[in-house]
């Protein structure tokens, strides 16, 4: 006898079992994060056969673990073909039971936390609660602090106040050599951070801060890679706004190359930051910082037409989702690099670099070659120091030679 299941989904057999009340609002939350029908039955149907098979063993549901899992996985496949997916099937559903209660959560055996990695929970709460700075920089910062604490102390006790300069040159000294001259930078400015955290703490006396070598570089050594205006124009004209994917990418890549916004800038943007009545949006920068942009039409035009003929259903205030189930937001600005790096492929355009921060350093040039003051372009990109904005002054040849003095002796 077939039964139906939320009015579409059909299974040969009425479900029983102690999850068979379960396969409804499973079915539910997969239609919801955007998968196929197709997906949607077979998952449900595994989970039928699941639900069943715990009858037959007398398993109430309060008992349900991922051990149960894996015992009907092995009874199933002594009956049947492997499906490679299957496994990954079942994983969903009891994930789903575990956000819904239904069942109780793991209770697997968990090592003791190291005193390193106490020290480093630590630090990362006063980062990210008390400075209240970007995801990306914490991240950047932590691996470096937990490698230092583990070449000073090892496995044992951390006692911040035996700490002296030798250890921090030492440590900087050995890492530099292996380092990026961009990461041997960022791992001196996170070492700075840690010691400055540690005597605000208390738990040195001293200013180790001030011993941290810095590492030797030229005063603003590269000139910034800014994709050219001609460039973004071709690489526009290559989106197919025909299609969802199409529009979406449209209007991250207006953003990027209109506002100079970062990648991250992009991810985080939700519904609630865009004031379409005042014209403007509201952008969350770095330490948490906001800074409301003005919302030029083309850019508005094309977030709305996204909205209205593009954007998945979801629940999620994130403006730009991911266009493959499950549906939600992009788990990282790494999406917003990967969308430029395959619209550039596909464009066929040889552009500075693949990354997104391109445009907001060919934004910048841009601007400052049509006029604008560095004071103007640093609000414009969120800059908090006028040294960042300097930079820029290195890509304007032209109108640095308007200010170079006469050589001596007339000749010019």
């Amino acid at each position: 006898m077939k039964h139906v299941i939320n009015d579409y989904l059909v299974l040969s057999q009425e479900p029983e079992g102690p999850l068979a009340a379960y396969l409804g609002p499973f079915a539910e939350s997969l239609i919801q994060q955007g998968y196929t029908q197709r997906y949607i039955h077979r998952q449900v149907m595994l989970a039928a056969c699941f639900s069943r098979w715990l009858k037959q063993t007398g398993t109430l549901r309060r008992h349900v673990t991922s051990q149960h899992l894996a015992r009907y996985l092995r009874f199933r496949y002594r009956r049947r073909r492997p499906n490679r997916g299957d496994s990954a099937a079942l994983s969903h559903f009891i994930e789903f039971l575990r956000r819904e209660r239904l069942i109780s959560p793991e209770k697997g055996s968990t090592r003791p936390i190291t005193p390193v990695e106490q020290c480093v929970l630590a630090y990362e709460r006063y980062l990210r609660k008390e400075r209240v700075l970007a995801e990306a920089t914490i991240v950047n910062y932590v691996p470096f602090i937990s490698q230092f604490l583990k070449d000073r102390f090892g496995t044992g006790p951390v006692k911040l106040s035996s700490l002296g300069a030798k250890d921090v040159v030492q440590f900087v000294q050995r890492q530099a050599r292996h380092l990026h001259l961009k990461r041997a930078k960022l791992l001196t400015t996170a070492l700075r951070s840690f010691l400055q955290y540690a005597r605000y703490r208390g738990e040195i006396q001293g200013d180790l801060a001030t011993v941290v070598p810095s590492v030797a570089n030229w005063s603003m050594p590269s000139i910034p890679r800014g994709i050219a205006p001609e460039q973004v124009r071709e690489l526009l004209s290559h989106i197919d706004r025909n299609t969802a994917v199409g529009r979406r990418d449209y209007a991250i890549l207006l953003l990027l190359a209109r506002l100079g916004l970062r990648s991250g800038e992009v991810t985080y943007l939700e519904l609630e930051d865009i004031d379409w009545k005042a014209g403007c949006l509201s952008v969350h920068g770095k330490s948490g910082r906001r800074t409301q942009l003005p919302l030029p039409k083309d850019v508005g035009d094309a977030i709305v037409a996204y909205l209205r003929h593009g954007r998945p259903r979801s629940t999620s205030r994130r403006v730009f989702l991911r266009a493959k189930a499950p549906i939600r937001g992009f788990l990282s600005p790494c999406a917003v690099g990967s969308i430029v790096r395959h619209a550039l492929l596909r464009a066929g355009i040889e552009a500075p670099t693949t990354g997104a921060h391109q445009f907001r350093h060919g934004l910048a040039t841009e601007m400052l070659r049509q006029g604008a003051s560095l004071g103007q372009i640093g609000e414009l990109l969120g800059h908090r120091s006028p040294e960042t904005t300097k930079i820029y002054t290195k890509v304007d040849l032209d109108a640095l030679r308007t200010l170079a003095l006469p050589w001596p002796g007339g000749v010019q």
